[in-house]
């Protein structure tokens, strides 16, 4: 497990060498007056390991840039792909307007390079905005927030694709939770297209998705805590947590309101890693929320794929992890 004396820590994405797991991770003073702050004042830490348990703290790599740029207040959730010798962390630019209300805030992916995954530089010619054909923007008066944010990217052919925690400008206010969806020929100019999924499936947002192939089968996560189902599925009784659902490919429509939990909320912020035997694991950061919010990441939990295409946790299949299957080779990926 990872924690850091002094700072909570939250949303975290792996990039993997073939050699170490670098871990990249959210984290804010735990002396804040309310853990409820630790996203205006979030920045993105370096740790790295060899068994996805132990990590080593490797520091800081980005933080908020102050003035009225994108990343004015803070630094979110992305993930970090390889190409061409050259690593790209996509991330989210959060800044936060106290002038137009107490929890106004403009969500902008943004992008920086790094050729060793230590350090890294700004990219400042990219940032992919919300497109208000499809999209809910801050102008929403219902809604705090212009969501678009927590990018996944993902190679799709010849081309990239980039998941986005968005939400539709049409709908139930508290159903409004959809995937936004953009696309790339070279990670440099991205085209944003309508979202992946509809309105409606229950969620007011669907948060740090991943698109990962398991066993042979797509499988899409996200997370929704318990707070941000829609009335009608907090109604019916469900319960948030982290989400999957199987899907047909990169960059194919879905149906979220399809989408199972894989794990309460006690666990948010899901990751699917392969460890070095080629096999799926799990991890997330223990949530909680006030005086009880915890702020570690957990250990890796091995999982499986069941027969309709939805991720089980294998502990909860009555199974045992053996090692097993053929050692990664190092690729391109996400």
């Amino acid at each position: 497990m990872l924690s850091v004396d002094g700072r909570w820590v939250w949303d975290f994405w792996v990039a993997d060498d073939g050699d170490a797991y670098h871990l990249f991770y959210l984290n804010a003073p735990d002396s804040l007056r309310g853990e409820d702050l630790r996203h205006r004042n979030a920045r993105i830490d370096h740790a790295v390991s060899t068994d996805l348990a132990d990590w080593s703290l490797r520091g800081n790599v980005l933080a908020a840039s102050g003035g009225d740029t994108d990343d004015a207040s803070a630094c979110w959730t992305g993930c970090v792909v390889s190409h061409r010798g050259r690593w790209t962390m996509f991330y989210t630019g959060s800044r936060f307007l106290d002038d137009v209300g107490p929890n106004a805030n403009v969500e902008t992916i943004l992008a920086a390079e790094s050729t060793d995954l230590d350090t890294w530089k700004r990219r400042s010619q990219l940032a992919v905005r919300a497109d208000a054909r499809w999209y809910e923007l801050l102008d929403a008066p219902e809604w705090h927030e212009e969501a678009w944010r927590d990018p996944w990217v993902e190679r799709d052919g010849h081309r990239w694709v980039m998941y986005i925690t968005a939400r539709a400008n049409h709908g139930d206010i508290d159903d409004r939770g959809v995937i936004g969806f953009a696309t790339s020929d070279d990670l440099e100019t991205w085209s944003v297209h309508p979202p992946l999924s509809d309105p409606g499936a229950g969620f007011s947002h669907l948060e740090v998705p991943q698109l990962v192939e398991v066993g042979g089968q797509w499988v899409l996560l996200f997370s929704c805590p318990t707070a941000a189902l829609s009335r009608a599925r907090r109604e019916a009784g469900h319960r948030g947590g982290i989400w999957n659902l199987p899907v047909d490919g990169p960059g194919r429509p879905f149906d979220a309101s399809k989408a199972r939990l894989l794990h309460d909320e006690s666990l948010y912020s899901g990751r699917v890693v392969f460890d070095r035997w080629n096999q799926p694991q799990l991890l997330g950061f223990h949530a909680g929320s006030g005086e009880d919010f915890v702020g570690a990441i957990s250990d890796p939990m091995p999982l499986t794929v069941t027969r309709d295409g939805y991720l089980a946790i294998t502990s909860d299949l009555g199974f045992t992890h053996s090692e097993g299957g053929t050692k990664p080779h190092k690729e391109e990926s996400s």
